[in-house]
């Protein structure tokens, strides 16, 4: 038996960024995504070792096959043939503008779960302004309706930003039309080409605002939505009485229940957060998992600083680790959350809990 197979915690999910390479040129891209491979990219034999190691976890996790834009990479459907050889739940995460009969199809062979296209405004020209390519709207509505007519799964990702943060519930009404399972927002995080981007930033009570009306109508919602990149949605939800949200688990996951691997095979806690955790080239993903220094920092709340670490809510939620990173410290408190701790008298996390 492998020995990375036993007496080790597991993530839950394992998001994988095949390849840098892409067809668009979006302006908040993560990953300053280009027209070919990045130098370094692990090749189709490294790829391979890769899902099998993943696959040792116990249990075993999902497997985001993401990018740049993963449908660019050749051997794309050998890899999600693996991993749902290994018996890991295989999704794809595409802008949704190069699907078409043939890769439908494949997909459906290599046995890929889910699908997530992206689309971040109601209209074509806001949304191809955004994404970098003039036609990118009308060719991810095409492929939603080719996806839906061949009975694949799919989701509607939409990063929000200030100039379209009025637009969410458009969108969220537009993913349920084009017959989408689910609407999963994310807020910005500036990293990436998003750093420079020349939208004023919005204050957090702006930002909670909005995740406030979108608690309020989620129980009604006709699909499942998930605000990511938001770990004070958990928070609100509490605050607002109500439960929480049965897909939002705890608020960050970076390095709790998440990993995340770059398409030269670097692990890090979340693709918002460039701090290296090992290389997968090098050790193992289980042992990086669970010995690395910035994985166990993220896991310990002493570690933390400000009000994040003050909060009655850390359990729940503990702050984007990405945005505190880009605001100076990992561990530092959470810019875009305006919520005061009671640190004068804290409750117990079991009595937030049971609020």
């Amino acid at each position: 038996m492998d020995p990375h197979a036993q007496n080790f915690k597991a993530p839950r999910l394992v998001a994988w960024e095949t390849t840098r390479a892409c067809n668009l040129v979006c302006r908040h891209c993560r990953a300053q995504a280009q027209v070919g491979p990045a130098p370094g990219e692990l090749d189709t034999q490294e790829s391979l070792d890769l899902l099998d190691k993943l696959s040792t976890f116990s249990p075993k996790p999902m497997i985001i096959l993401s990018g740049g834009e993963p449908l660019t990479r050749p051997d794309i459907f050998i890899l999600a043939a693996r991993g749902t050889a290994l018996g890991m739940r295989m999704l794809l995460s595409t802008n949704g503008t190069l699907l078409n009969d043939d890769s439908i199809k494949k997909i459906k062979e290599t046995g890929i779960a889910r699908l997530s296209l992206s689309i971040d405004s109601p209209n074509a020209p806001a949304h191809d302004d955004f994404r970098g390519i003039v036609g990118s709207f009308d060719a991810t509505v095409k492929s939603a309706a080719l996806l839906k007519a061949q009975g694949v799964p799919f989701q509607i990702n939409s990063t929000i930003t200030p100039s379209n943060i009025d637009q969410t519930m458009d969108i969220s009404a537009l993913a349920k039309e084009l017959g989408a399972a689910a609407h999963h927002v994310f807020l910005l995080v500036p990293v990436g080409r998003a750093k420079d981007m020349t939208e004023p930033q919005l204050p957090a009570e702006k930002y909670e605002e909005l995740l406030r009306k979108l608690r309020a109508r989620e129980d009604s919602l006709e699909l499942e939505f998930k605000a990511t990149c938001a770990p004070q949605y958990n928070r609100i939800s509490l605050q607002m009485a109500l439960p929480t949200p049965p897909r939002s688990g705890r608020g960050c996951l970076g390095g709790q229940g998440f990993m995340f691997v770059s398409h030269d095979g670097q692990v890090a806690a979340c693709g918002y957060l460039p701090l290296e955790a090992g290389n997968v080239r090098e050790n193992h993903p289980v042992d990086i998992y669970n010995g690395s220094k910035l994985f166990q920092d993220l896991r310990n709340r002493e570690k933390y600083k400000g009000s994040c670490r003050d909060c009655e809510y850390w359990a729940v939620c503990g702050g984007c680790r990405a945005r505190a990173y880009a605001n100076g410290d990992h561990l530092g408190p959470e810019p875009l959350c305006p919520h005061l701790p009671r640190v004068r008298t804290p409750k117990p996390t079991e009595e937030v809990l049971r609020q």
